[in-house]
């Protein structure tokens, strides 16, 4: 038995020796493999009870399932951390923060990650940011501050932002902004934990001012976590809007369950009328894809935002059948189950990952080099072009316009970025440049506009119940622009041509506008103030367009140029000098110059010829200027009773030359006399006005008093701009006042703004003068409400009615010359006839007078040489002595002689065909004087 026991015992040693054997040998064998598959953790911090947190966890699941199937040795562990909506943590706004910062500590404590992603807000992503660089782990952020920090690569050197900044989008905003010519915009955010807007507010304002819109008000919404009764927190929110004009909305951030909200308590207050916008941006339209039908349909209308991405490529249809298959079966209460741009985002952080832990699969990296790999990354995804630079994704996105119809949404236009609005992904140049005026290319349903009657104003546009309440001046010096008939009451119509014009100029706006006048019994300036602070609409009537009223309101196009001008009193000119006014010293003397040299020219044409020009020097001159000798002035009667001059030159002209030189001077005289004629008459038939005032300069000088409109900017001009002494301006308040001023003599000038000059010298032309205005103002126009689109709809109307002649007409009614004005009546600026008018005619006179000189002096040497057939050497002086006798007396010429010769008597006479000789001794040496000719050389020139 002993035996026995010691058998079994060894056996028993032996079976629990080989026991332990194969529990080593297995246990050996289990780390072997393990050492083999390597896994790495990925810790995900989202939000799993919101649509694109339950995207997100889908699509992450997909990528990684994907990856662990790829390969055998290595695998992909994810861990999900979320705060969740617990009531008790989010009683406080700033638990949400501190419950994404303990879940990705815990992450990191717990699970040992490698790396974390999601964070679907800045405010979120940026104390975990700041957590995960302490603990040197990588974090790939879905999302990025709206305004780039500086330096943020050195701050979170293992922060990888997977969008990029909010500039492109809020740039393609204040496009949509622009092309549709809004000027103020109402812009809305939810409140973020810390407050703030995550910096979109600031962008957005920077990219209103480039294009010349701002924001009238900021509408800041609580947190949604912290309202108890949030439809009734909504509506008071929504009633501080009604007292504001502009109804153009940028919904900047919102929670899904605050949009909602916002736009049901919006549309039941009537803030989705047919005059209302509303632009929603990227996060927010993401929840277009996850609302129900009846959520969709009460923002019918919105514009939206969202990141475009490509729905063509065979990786998204495998990802897109997936993530259906996945997501329906998993989230059966969801309408929709169809990705968005986060579930893409988040796919494409997974592969971020793989690709950067290749190099893990045979050697272990560290975080540092894993959060460079992950910053080198550089592939196209899901999302788009995956390339970082300074710790976000370099490449601005594509955006895609949508536009809320019905009970889904239609895509419209693409915004590419550094171009602007296209129909297609190409940048073609055969479309606008970079359109961004022109509005979208597609077609629009605006909000309670089904019928797409018109694009929306903007703008809170008066209706029956609330008409444009428009001011209108109580009192005015010239009431032919706006006059109120009864003071007390205020229910009849003012008239006037500023009442009229705007009636006209309402019924071209293409849209019912009602309105109610409001007399307004103060200062013009004081009107302004009161459109400024909303006191008024709008106001008509004669108002001066200046700098400093542009700064408070908006001014439509002017419908009459203004200027200062003076009034002084004038009386008719007489003067016995009226003769010499038709032309200007210079032209007088022009005119005596240009007639004694003519008369220099005939006269040595003609004097050694023409018997007429014989005898003394007086008697020459006086033959040269009498116009009978040169020319007959013959008068015909015609049959049709009417009279021709001719003038006839060459009857008692021997000389060619001649001729040439007076009929150039008789065209130009006769246009210098009917140019004469036709001025002095014009004189002589228009009443002339004499002003004693001349300039500004003269009154200052003087100390002499001047009126104006008290009520008008006048006043102030003279003594700020023109620096008149106060006391010795003195205020007129109506139209005859003034006449009573200048009779009393005291005021010397009135200073009037140039339509009311008009309408006083209409009226008074006999006794008062105006001086062109110096001084130019902007014109008058009618005032809105600053950024008003009304002002621009009656700046068109009134160029329509400038440019089809309504404009005019109505001038014409209003402002027509009193029956003693409606003669022609002129001050004494009257334009004469001035040397610069007729300088060519005394250039082509002078020219030919001057030509015809030279050529008879030409001829006159070129016959001597011809005929001289025996030259004899003479000096040069001595024949120019006789060419000159010759010229002046009409002489034989011999510049041969031979001094050696008796000389030939003096001849005497001249324009006879015989010689004479004055020597007694004449009748005997005839003989001898015919025998001797032969051998002299002898030249007779007749005249002509």
């Amino acid at each position: 038995m002993a035996n026995i026991d010691t058998v079994l015992i060894c056996q028993l040693v032996i079976l629990v020796l080989i026991l332990f054997s194969c529990i080593n040998i297995i246990s050996k064998g289990v780390q072997a493999k393990e050492d083999d598959h390597k896994v790495t953790n990925i810790g995900a911090v989202i939000d799993v009870t919101s649509r694109i947190g339950k995207e997100e966890i889908t699509a992450m699941k997909i990528a990684v399932q994907s990856f662990n199937n790829k390969l055998n040795n290595h695998g992909l562990s994810l861990y999900v951390e979320s705060h969740g909506k617990d009531p008790m943590l989010a009683a406080a706004a700033v638990m949400v923060t501190r419950n994404y910062s303990v879940a990705a500590e815990k992450l990191i404590k717990e699970t040992n990650v490698t790396v974390i992603i999601g964070l679907e807000t800045w405010e979120l992503a940026a104390p975990v940011a700041e957590i995960e660089t302490r603990a040197r782990v990588p974090v790939l952020s879905f999302t990025a501050p709206s305004i780039t920090l500086p330096l943020s690569a050195l701050r979170w050197p293992f922060l990888a932002q997977m969008a990029n900044n909010d500039s492109e989008q809020m740039t393609c905003i204040a496009a949509i902004i622009r092309s549709y010519g809004w000027k103020k915009v109402i812009a809305i955010y939810e409140d973020e934990t810390y407050g703030g807007d995550s910096g979109k507010l600031a962008v957005l304002i920077e990219a209103l001012q480039d294009i010349g819109s701002e924001i009238e008000h900021t509408l800041v919404l609580p947190p949604i976590s912290s309202l108890s009764n949030t439809k009734k927190v909504m509506q008071e929110e929504l009633m501080k809007l009604l007292s504001l004009e502009s109804r153009v909305f940028v919904v900047l951030k919102a929670s899904s369950v605050m949009t909602i909200h916002l736009f049901e308590e919006a549309k039941n207050m009537g803030f989705m009328g047919r005059d209302s916008a509303w632009i929603i941006t990227n996060k927010i339209t993401t929840y277009l894809d996850s609302f129900n039908t009846s959520i969709i349909s009460s923002m019918a209308g919105v514009l939206g935002i969202k990141t475009y991405y490509t729905e063509n490529s065979s990786k998204y249809e495998s990802f897109y059948g997936q993530f259906k298959q996945v997501f329906r079966k998993k989230y059966e209460d969801e309408d929709n189950f169809e990705p968005g741009i986060y579930a893409l985002k988040a796919y494409d952080a997974i592969q971020i990952i793989t690709e950067a832990m290749e190099g893990m699969i045979n050697t272990n990296i560290s975080s540092k080099q894993l959060s460079e790999k992950i910053l080198s990354s550089n592939f196209t995804g899901l999302s788009g072009e995956i390339q970082f630079e300074r710790g976000m994704l370099s490449q601005n996105p594509t955006l895609r316009i949508v536009n809320v119809v019905g009970k889904k949404y239609k895509e419209l236009d693409f915004w590419l970025p550094s171009f602007g609005f296209s129909r297609s992904l190409v940048n073609e140049e055969t479309e606008h440049d970079g359109n961004t005026a022109q509005g979208l290319y597609g077609q629009v349903t605006w909000p309670d506009d089904l019928n797409q009657v018109r694009n929306p104003k903007g703008w809170a546009m008066p209706t029956n119940a609330r008409p444009l309440i428009i001011g209108v001046p109580g009192r005015t010096s010239f009431e032919k622009f706006v006059k109120v008939k009864n003071e007390s009451n205020q229910n009849e119509e003012p008239e006037g041509y500023c009442i009229d014009l705007f009636k006209m100029a309402r019924e071209v706006l293409g849209y019912d506008l009602p309105y109610k006048f409001v007399p307004h019994f103060s200062t013009y300036d004081d009107l302004v103030r009161c459109v400024h602070n909303k006191t008024f609409d709008a106001v008509v009537g004669d108002i001066t367009i200046l700098a400093n009223r542009a700064e408070l309101v908006e001014f439509t196009q002017p419908y009459a140029e203004s200027g200062l001008s003076m009034i002084v009193p004038a009386k008719f000119e007489e003067s016995a000098w009226m003769f010499m006014k038709p032309f200007t010293w210079e032209m007088w003397m022009a005119t005596a110059a240009m007639l004694i040299y003519t008369m220099f020219i005939v006269w040595f044409l003609e004097h050694r010829s023409n018997p007429e020009f014989e005898g003394t020097w007086k008697t020459q001159i006086g033959t040269a200027m009498c116009t009978r000798n040169c020319m007959r002035l013959k008068t015909f009667k015609h049959t049709h009773n009417t009279s021709n001059a001719y003038f006839f030159a060459g009857e008692n002209v021997q000389n060619n030359f001649t001729r040439v030189v007076v009929i150039v001077w008789l065209f130009v005289s006769l246009i210098l006399t009917s140019s004469y004629t036709d001025s002095l008459s014009s004189m002589l038939t228009v009443n002339k006005l004499k002003v004693n005032v001349t300039d500004i300069e003269f009154l200052k000088r003087n100390n002499l008093k001047v009126g104006c409109d008290g009520d008008s900017f006048v006043r102030n001009y003279l003594v700020d701009v023109l620096q008149f002494k106060s006391e010795n301006i003195k205020t007129i308040n109506s139209q005859d006042s003034y006449i009573g001023e200048f009779e009393k003599k005291h005021i010397a000038a009135a200073f009037l703004e140039l339509p009311y000059e008009k309408v006083f010298i209409n009226n008074y032309c006999k006794k008062f003068s105006a001086t062109t205005p110096t001084y130019r103002f902007g014109g008058l126009g009618f005032i809105f409400h600053k950024g008003s689109p009304i002002a621009m709809d009656f700046s068109k109307a009134i160029l329509t009615l400038s440019e089809n002649g309504a404009l005019k007409e109505l001038e014409e009614k209003w402002f027509a010359p009193s029956p003693e004005c409606s003669t022609g009546v002129t001050d004494n600026r009257t334009k004469r006839l001035r040397l610069h008018s007729f300088w060519g005619l005394y250039i082509i006179s002078g020219a030919t007078s001057t030509i015809c000189f030279f050529l008879f002096i030409i001829k006159i040497i070129k016959d001597q040489y011809r005929s001289n057939t025996s030259p004899r050497n003479n000096s040069i002086w001595s024949k120019a002595i006789r060419l000159a006798r010759f010229i002046y007396q009409g002489q034989q010429i011999n510049f041969a002689i031979d001094q050696t010769r008796p000389q030939l008597p003096e001849i005497i006479g001249r324009g006879s065909s015989r010689w004479k000789y004055s020597s007694p001794d004449a009748a005997e040496n005839h003989e001898a004087a015919s025998l001797e000719a032969t051998d002299v050389e002898m030249l007779y020139i007749p005249g002509g």
